[in-house]
Parts: structure tokens; C-alpha cells; sequence
């Protein structure tokens, strides 16, 4: 059973949560930003995988630690029964989804880390994140946390070796907002325009051990022309920027990824192929 969340927590989850909603929406629906079709190429109906892996680094313990970080991005069929992928493709309620899968194992001096991020996302709805799932295992214990897409906001639940975290389940407010983890994969259905600028609200980034009240920021995004890519820039805010580069034809994969904290991904390689198999 789930152990109620501290209330000093929920209420600052809330406040942090809870911006106009009526601007935003009307901002977001009337958005043309995104290709709402990008996951509909018959790319993604040969029945493989994009697997692309990253040479990565992060700073942990007070050193660039080094590792290959791998993206896999499928898509899968989902029932709503179980919020799942399905093992039975004869049932009514199935939906198509995308899902984008991050794994890293980072060694340290002490011990190595263990970060396992899946995203999904309904094929014509690339912006709105459906559910995300995210493990941290390290020596010291294990952290879950899984946020679910609802009517009015997203369903947070988390499970953590933390004292005043350990299991619990929460809420935030609104469904317009676009995730910072989600970043890698959205960008790709940008509609690509040297000089594009807009503002959307993000939330910070999940692929931690942490369990916290998520910061959402009000970022601004710029798109300029770098010649044989696209170079997409996000401000957080003042001090933290995100930089990203993408190739300039289908399916636009993402070559570069450059963090506020110092996480650097650059791309090693790529294939397609049944990684389950």
C-alpha cells in the first residue's frame, strides 16, 4: 500500500505545478511546432529497432566519469487495460505508441551507477508525454519513479531508499508541459526553420536517484541553421542552457547533446535490429 507523501512535499509540488492553465492550452493546441506525423513513416513499421549509442560523460563524485549511453526508439502497441505493451494482438483496446528507452552504466571510483529511462509517447502526439518510467540502482539502494499521464495532470509515484521518500504517490498539475527527458527524442519532430523561437514550460530532468518536487521552467527554444545539421538551443533559465544538434533528413537523428551540468553525448553509432531477439 502506498504511504502517503509528506504534506510540506505535495504542497510544494503544487505551487511549482500550477501555472495559468488557460493561456497554455491555448498556446499549445494553436502550436504548429511539431510534426504530428513524424512517427506515422513506415520506417517505424518494419519491425526493428533505432538503437544509437553515445559517448557519453557526466560529472559524478567531482570527476567526468565516461560511458556509452544507448537510445532505443520502437514502436510499440499498448492496451489500455494495463497501460503496457500487449502480448495479445487480438484485443480492442490496443494503441500504437513510441517508446524511447535510455540505459547507461556509469562507473565510478566507489561503485558503478545504473540508469534505466522509458518514455512512451501516442505516435501523433509527440510533444505529450504518456508515461515515463525511471530506475537508479547504485550500492547505497534502488529508486523508482513513474509518472502517468491523467485528465488533468500526471499521476507520480516513487519508491526510494531515502528516509521521508521512501513510497509514496503524488500528482502534477497540467498536461501541456514538455519533459527535459524527452527532449532527445521530441526535437526530432521539430518543423525545422532557421531562426524558429518559442517558449514552452519543461520539467527538469528525471534520471537521478533523487525523489523531489519536479522544477518546471518556463524555457525558451531557438533553431539555427549549422550547415549539415540543425542546432537546437534550450534556456532553462538564466545559467542553464541545453544544446542540441539533429541530422537534417529523416528521421532526423539526434547527433549531439550538450547539459547546464556538464552531461555531454556525442554519437557514436547507430544500427536498426530486433535487440529483444
Amino acid at each position: 500500500m502506498k504511504k502517503p507523501i509528506g504534506q510540506l512535499f505535495l504542497l510544494m509540488l503544487m505551487a511549482a505545478c500550477m501555472p495559468p492553465q488557460t493561456d497554455r492550452e491555448v498556446s499549445y493546441s494553436n502550436s504548429e511546432v511539431f510534426d504530428h506525423n513524424w512517427a506515422m513513416d513506415a520506417l517505424w513499421e518494419d519491425g526493428q529497432a533505432e538503437v544509437a549509442h553515445y559517448q557519453a560523460e557526466r560529472e559524478i563524485y567531482g570527476k567526468t566519469r565516461n560511458f556509452d549511453y544507448a537510445f532505443i526508439t520502437v514502436k510499440e502497441e499498448f492496451n489500455e487495460a494495463f497501460n503496457v505493451k500487449t502480448d495479445d494482438y487480438s484485443r480492442s483496446d490496443l494503441f500504437s505508441v513510441m517508446k524511447v528507452n535510455k540505459f547507461a552504466r556509469i562507473e565510478t571510483d566507489n561503485y558503478p551507477y545504473h540508469y534505466h529511462t522509458s518514455l512512451f509517447y501516442k505516435r501523433e502526439q509527440p510533444e505529450r508525454l504518456y508515461k515515463m518510467t525511471h530506475t537508479g540502482q547504485e550500492w547505497c539502494g534502488n529508486t523508482f519513479k513513474q509518472f502517468t499521464l491523467n485528465p488533468t495532470g500526471y499521476t507520480y509515484d516513487f519508491n526510494s531508499y531515502f528516509d521521508g521518500s521512501g513510497d509514496g504517490e503524488t500528482s502534477l498539475s497540467g498536461t501541456d508541459m514538455l519533459w527535459e527527458d524527452q527532449l532527445s527524442y521530441l526535437l526530432r519532430t521539430l518543423q525545422f526553420e532557421d531562426g524558429l523561437a518559442f517558449q514552452k514550460p519543461v520539467v527538469e530532468s528525471q534520471i537521478n536517484t533523487k525523489v523531489r518536487s519536479p522544477k518546471v521552467y518556463e524555457a525558451q527554444f531557438s533553431v539555427t541553421d549549422k550547415d549539415s545539421l540543425w542546432q537546437v538551443t534550450v534556456t532553462l533559465e538564466e545559467g542553464k542552457v541545453n544544446t542540441y544538434t539533429f541530422d537534417k533528413t529523416y528521421p532526423n537523428l539526434m547527433h549531439s547533446q550538450e547539459n547546464w551540468d556538464g552531461q555531454k553525448l556525442k554519437l557514436k553509432e547507430v544500427s536498426r535490429y530486433q535487440y529483444w531477439r
